[in-house]
Protein backbone atom coordinates (compact mmCIF):
# COMPACT_ATOMS: atom_id res chain seq x y z
CA UNK A 1 0.00 0.00 0.00
CA UNK A 2 0.95 3.62 -0.43
CA UNK A 3 0.73 5.19 3.04
CA UNK A 4 0.80 8.93 3.66
CA UNK A 5 1.77 10.59 6.94
CA UNK A 6 0.46 14.13 7.42
CA UNK A 7 2.68 15.38 10.22
CA UNK A 8 5.94 13.55 10.77
CA UNK A 9 7.29 13.66 14.30
CA UNK A 10 8.53 11.13 16.84
CA UNK A 11 5.46 8.88 16.72
CA UNK A 12 5.06 9.04 12.94
CA UNK A 13 8.72 8.13 12.43
CA UNK A 14 8.30 4.96 14.50
CA UNK A 15 5.10 3.93 12.73
CA UNK A 16 6.57 4.56 9.29
CA UNK A 17 9.67 2.48 10.02
CA UNK A 18 7.54 -0.52 10.96
CA UNK A 19 5.32 -0.17 7.89
CA UNK A 20 8.31 0.30 5.58
CA UNK A 21 9.81 -2.92 6.93
CA UNK A 22 6.55 -4.66 5.97
CA UNK A 23 7.04 -3.55 2.37
CA UNK A 24 4.73 -0.53 2.16
CA UNK A 25 5.49 2.65 0.24
CA UNK A 26 5.69 5.63 2.60
CA UNK A 27 5.25 9.34 1.84
CA UNK A 28 5.26 12.16 4.40
CA UNK A 29 4.12 15.75 4.71
CA UNK A 30 5.84 18.00 7.25
CA UNK A 31 6.96 21.57 7.80
CA UNK A 32 10.68 20.80 8.03
CA UNK A 33 13.30 18.67 6.30
CA UNK A 34 13.23 14.95 7.13
CA UNK A 35 16.02 12.60 6.12
CA UNK A 36 15.23 9.07 7.28
CA UNK A 37 15.44 6.69 4.30
CA UNK A 38 12.20 4.75 4.82
CA UNK A 39 10.01 7.42 3.20
CA UNK A 40 9.72 10.02 0.46
CA UNK A 41 9.48 13.36 2.27
CA UNK A 42 7.62 16.49 1.17
CA UNK A 43 7.65 19.92 2.82
CA UNK A 44 4.19 21.48 2.65
CA UNK A 45 1.84 23.59 4.72
CA UNK A 46 -1.16 21.36 5.46
CA UNK A 47 -3.44 24.37 5.10
CA UNK A 48 -2.42 24.54 1.42
CA UNK A 49 -1.97 20.82 0.89
CA UNK A 50 -1.43 19.63 -2.69
CA UNK A 51 -1.39 15.89 -3.34
CA UNK A 52 -2.14 16.06 -7.07
CA UNK A 53 1.29 14.73 -8.07
CA UNK A 54 1.25 11.84 -5.58
CA UNK A 55 0.74 8.22 -6.58
CA UNK A 56 -2.69 6.90 -5.46
CA UNK A 57 -2.84 6.98 -1.65
CA UNK A 58 -4.40 3.99 0.11
CA UNK A 59 -3.98 4.77 3.81
CA UNK A 60 -3.47 8.04 5.68
CA UNK A 61 -2.21 8.90 9.17
CA UNK A 62 -2.84 12.44 10.42
CA UNK A 63 -0.61 13.28 13.38
CA UNK A 64 -0.57 17.03 13.87
CA UNK A 65 0.28 18.89 17.07
CA UNK A 66 0.19 22.60 17.89
CA UNK A 67 3.27 24.48 19.03
CA UNK A 68 1.29 25.78 22.02
CA UNK A 69 -1.76 24.68 24.01
CA UNK A 70 -3.60 27.97 23.50
CA UNK A 71 -6.99 28.01 21.81
CA UNK A 72 -5.75 29.78 18.67
CA UNK A 73 -3.05 27.16 18.10
CA UNK A 74 -5.56 24.32 18.55
CA UNK A 75 -7.96 25.96 16.11
CA UNK A 76 -5.26 26.53 13.50
CA UNK A 77 -3.58 23.13 13.78
CA UNK A 78 -6.48 20.77 14.34
CA UNK A 79 -9.65 22.31 12.94
CA UNK A 80 -8.56 24.72 10.20
CA UNK A 81 -6.51 21.94 8.58
CA UNK A 82 -9.41 19.51 8.12
CA UNK A 83 -10.92 20.92 4.95
CA UNK A 84 -7.59 21.37 3.10
CA UNK A 85 -6.64 17.79 3.96
CA UNK A 86 -10.02 16.36 2.96
CA UNK A 87 -9.99 18.32 -0.30
CA UNK A 88 -6.45 17.19 -1.17
CA UNK A 89 -7.29 13.55 -0.45
CA UNK A 90 -10.54 13.54 -2.43
CA UNK A 91 -9.04 12.22 -5.72
CA UNK A 92 -7.26 9.38 -3.91
CA UNK A 93 -8.69 5.90 -3.15
CA UNK A 94 -8.29 6.22 0.62
CA UNK A 95 -9.24 3.00 2.39
CA UNK A 96 -8.55 4.28 5.90
CA UNK A 97 -7.92 7.66 7.50
CA UNK A 98 -6.38 7.43 10.99
CA UNK A 99 -6.44 10.68 12.94
CA UNK A 100 -4.67 11.24 16.24
CA UNK A 101 -6.92 13.22 18.58
CA UNK A 102 -6.67 13.30 22.38
CA UNK A 103 -8.37 12.06 25.53
CA UNK A 104 -9.01 15.75 26.17
CA UNK A 105 -12.35 15.22 24.42
CA UNK A 106 -13.48 13.51 27.64
CA UNK A 107 -14.36 16.24 30.08
CA UNK A 108 -14.50 14.21 33.29
CA UNK A 109 -12.35 15.82 35.97
CA UNK A 110 -13.28 14.31 39.33
CA UNK A 111 -11.57 10.93 39.14
CA UNK A 112 -14.25 9.23 37.05
CA UNK A 113 -13.59 6.07 35.06
CA UNK A 114 -13.51 6.67 31.29
CA UNK A 115 -13.31 3.96 28.64
CA UNK A 116 -14.07 3.56 24.93
CA UNK A 117 -17.82 3.42 25.57
CA UNK A 118 -17.87 6.69 27.50
CA UNK A 119 -19.69 9.63 25.95
CA UNK A 120 -17.72 12.70 24.89
CA UNK A 121 -18.35 15.87 26.87
CA UNK A 122 -15.41 18.30 26.58
CA UNK A 123 -15.04 20.71 29.48
CA UNK A 124 -12.82 23.31 27.80
CA UNK A 125 -12.46 25.04 24.44
CA UNK A 126 -9.46 22.96 23.39
CA UNK A 127 -11.49 19.80 23.97
CA UNK A 128 -14.37 21.25 21.99
CA UNK A 129 -12.05 22.02 19.08
CA UNK A 130 -10.78 18.44 19.11
CA UNK A 131 -14.35 17.17 19.14
CA UNK A 132 -15.23 19.40 16.17
CA UNK A 133 -12.16 18.12 14.33
CA UNK A 134 -13.19 14.52 14.92
CA UNK A 135 -16.74 15.19 13.73
CA UNK A 136 -15.50 16.94 10.58
CA UNK A 137 -13.30 14.00 9.58
CA UNK A 138 -16.06 11.52 10.38
CA UNK A 139 -18.49 13.43 8.16
CA UNK A 140 -15.96 13.42 5.31
CA UNK A 141 -14.99 9.74 5.76
CA UNK A 142 -17.86 8.09 7.65
CA UNK A 143 -16.83 4.55 6.76
CA UNK A 144 -13.05 4.93 6.63
CA UNK A 145 -12.15 7.15 9.58
CA UNK A 146 -10.69 6.00 12.91
CA UNK A 147 -9.79 8.31 15.81
CA UNK A 148 -6.86 7.53 18.09
CA UNK A 149 -7.04 9.10 21.55
CA UNK A 150 -3.76 8.53 23.40
CA UNK A 151 -3.15 9.44 27.03
CA UNK A 152 0.13 11.02 28.21
CA UNK A 153 2.77 9.80 25.75
CA UNK A 154 6.16 9.08 27.28
CA UNK A 155 9.34 7.24 26.40
CA UNK A 156 11.54 9.79 24.65
CA UNK A 157 12.58 11.89 27.64
CA UNK A 158 11.86 12.28 31.31
CA UNK A 159 13.16 15.85 31.55
CA UNK A 160 9.77 17.49 32.09
CA UNK A 161 8.88 15.22 35.00
CA UNK A 162 12.35 15.63 36.46
CA UNK A 163 11.97 19.40 36.29
CA UNK A 164 8.64 19.15 38.08
CA UNK A 165 10.13 16.87 40.73
CA UNK A 166 13.04 19.25 41.24
CA UNK A 167 10.93 22.37 41.58
CA UNK A 168 7.90 21.21 43.60
CA UNK A 169 7.66 20.76 47.35
CA UNK A 170 3.88 20.41 47.30
CA UNK A 171 1.08 19.31 44.97
CA UNK A 172 -2.37 20.90 45.13
CA UNK A 173 -4.56 17.78 45.14
CA UNK A 174 -5.05 14.14 44.16
CA UNK A 175 -4.83 14.25 40.37
CA UNK A 176 -5.29 11.10 38.30
CA UNK A 177 -2.93 10.80 35.33
CA UNK A 178 -2.63 8.29 32.51
CA UNK A 179 0.14 7.33 30.12
CA UNK A 180 1.25 5.15 27.23
CA UNK A 181 4.77 4.46 26.00
CA UNK A 182 5.52 5.84 22.54
CA UNK A 183 6.72 2.40 21.42
CA UNK A 184 3.39 0.79 22.30
CA UNK A 185 1.45 3.64 20.70
CA UNK A 186 3.39 3.43 17.44
CA UNK A 187 3.22 -0.37 17.34
CA UNK A 188 -0.57 -0.32 17.80
CA UNK A 189 -0.96 2.23 15.02
CA UNK A 190 1.26 0.21 12.68
CA UNK A 191 -0.64 -3.00 13.39
CA UNK A 192 -3.98 -1.35 12.60
CA UNK A 193 -3.46 -2.06 8.91
CA UNK A 194 -3.94 -5.78 9.63
CA UNK A 195 -7.30 -5.32 11.42
CA UNK A 196 -10.23 -6.05 9.14
CA UNK A 197 -12.92 -4.21 11.09
CA UNK A 198 -11.67 -1.14 12.93
CA UNK A 199 -13.76 0.81 15.43
CA UNK A 200 -14.51 4.50 15.06
CA UNK A 201 -12.17 5.35 17.93
CA UNK A 202 -9.63 3.90 20.35
CA UNK A 203 -8.34 5.17 23.67
CA UNK A 204 -4.68 4.18 23.98
CA UNK A 205 -3.35 4.00 27.52
CA UNK A 206 -1.58 1.46 29.73
CA UNK A 207 -4.72 0.95 31.87
CA UNK A 208 -2.78 1.89 35.01
CA UNK A 209 -3.98 5.34 36.06
CA UNK A 210 -1.86 6.84 38.82
CA UNK A 211 -1.95 9.89 41.03
CA UNK A 212 0.53 12.34 39.57
CA UNK A 213 1.87 13.33 42.97
CA UNK A 214 2.88 9.72 43.60
CA UNK A 215 4.83 9.64 40.34
CA UNK A 216 6.61 12.85 41.36
CA UNK A 217 7.30 11.53 44.86
CA UNK A 218 8.86 8.41 43.39
CA UNK A 219 11.05 10.51 41.12
CA UNK A 220 12.11 12.69 44.03
CA UNK A 221 13.16 9.60 45.95
CA UNK A 222 15.23 8.40 42.98
CA UNK A 223 16.84 11.84 42.72
CA UNK A 224 17.56 12.10 46.44
CA UNK A 225 15.22 15.05 46.87
CA UNK A 226 12.74 15.88 49.67
CA UNK A 227 9.34 14.34 48.97
CA UNK A 228 6.51 16.74 48.22
CA UNK A 229 3.35 17.02 50.30
CA UNK A 230 -0.24 16.98 49.02
CA UNK A 231 -2.23 20.05 50.02
CA UNK A 232 -5.79 18.81 49.46
CA UNK A 233 -7.78 15.58 49.25
CA UNK A 234 -9.76 16.95 46.32
CA UNK A 235 -9.71 14.51 43.39
CA UNK A 236 -9.25 15.71 39.81
CA UNK A 237 -8.39 14.11 36.48
CA UNK A 238 -9.83 10.89 35.12
CA UNK A 239 -8.99 7.18 35.11
CA UNK A 240 -8.63 6.00 31.53
CA UNK A 241 -9.03 2.43 30.31
CA UNK A 242 -8.35 1.24 26.75
CA UNK A 243 -11.11 -1.36 26.56
CA UNK A 244 -11.16 -1.70 22.76
CA UNK A 245 -7.40 -2.14 22.65
CA UNK A 246 -7.73 -4.99 25.13
CA UNK A 247 -10.61 -6.55 23.16
CA UNK A 248 -8.34 -6.62 20.10
CA UNK A 249 -5.85 -8.68 22.09
CA UNK A 250 -3.12 -6.08 21.74
CA UNK A 251 -0.43 -6.65 24.38
CA UNK A 252 1.56 -3.73 25.75
CA UNK A 253 5.29 -4.21 26.08
CA UNK A 254 5.63 -1.28 28.49
CA UNK A 255 3.33 -1.87 31.44
CA UNK A 256 5.62 -0.54 34.19
CA UNK A 257 6.28 3.15 33.66
CA UNK A 258 8.60 3.30 36.67
CA UNK A 259 10.95 0.76 35.10
CA UNK A 260 10.87 2.82 31.91
CA UNK A 261 11.65 5.99 33.89
CA UNK A 262 14.64 4.29 35.50
CA UNK A 263 16.01 3.41 32.06
CA UNK A 264 15.49 6.96 30.83
CA UNK A 265 17.35 8.33 33.88
CA UNK A 266 20.46 6.25 33.20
Amino acid sequence: MHILFIGYGKTSTRIAKQLFEQGHQISTISRSVKTDPCATHHIQDVHQLDLSSFAPIDWVYVLLSPDQSVIEAYQHTYLDSVQPIVTALKPHPVKRLVVVSSTRVYGENAGERVDDDSAIYPNDLQGEILQQMEQAYLVAYPNQCTMIRPSGIYGSSIARLQNMASSMDSYPNLHWSNRIHIADLSRFMAEMIHVEHLELSYILTNNQPQFLHQVLQWLQQQMGLPVLQVQSEQVTGKRLYATRMEEMGFELKHKDCFQDYLELMR
